[in-house]
């Protein structure tokens, strides 16, 4: 599990929904929550929260990603592959801290991905859960 210190810098709210945006060192992540600023005490701005996503809920780019929805988006370096026979753990450096994502070996290989390799870890604003 990805789990990275932020403070919360903006909350909208529609009905029963909120998408908090959550600063990272000096990266604005977004999560979808089922919960309001009334309903959670947590929720509110100048909070600082964990922001946390599953290593396989980390999507990995190369090149430019900016025709995409996915608003979660954390320009990396790779500092570590532990390639297995089907999936591969892949250890990204970004500006918000270690991000950790689980592809297949096969992606690993197509993307000639490799120790060094410059990267984007993406995460749907869905698959972010944000904890006290």
């Amino acid at each position: 599990m990805n789990a990275l210190t932020g403070k919360i810098t903006q909350i909208s709210t529609d009905g029963k929904l909120s998408i908090a945006h959550v600063l990272v060192n000096d990266v604005v992540m977004s999560a979808i929550i089922i919960d309001t600023p009334e309903t959670l005490d947590y929720l509110k701005l100048g909070q600082e929260v964990q922001v946390i996503f599953k290593e396989t809920e980390v999507i990995l780019g190369i090149g430019n990603q900016e025709g995409i929805s996915l608003r979660n988006k954390l320009p990396g370096v790779i500092n570590k592959i532990q390639k297995g026979v089907l999936l591969s753990k892949v250890v990204i450096d970004t500006s918000a801290g270690l991000v950790t994502s689980i592809i297949t070996s096969n992606a690993v290989g197509q993307l000639a991905l490799d120790v060094g390799s410059k990267v984007t870890a993406m995460i749907k604003t869905n698959e972010i859960m944000l904890s006290q």
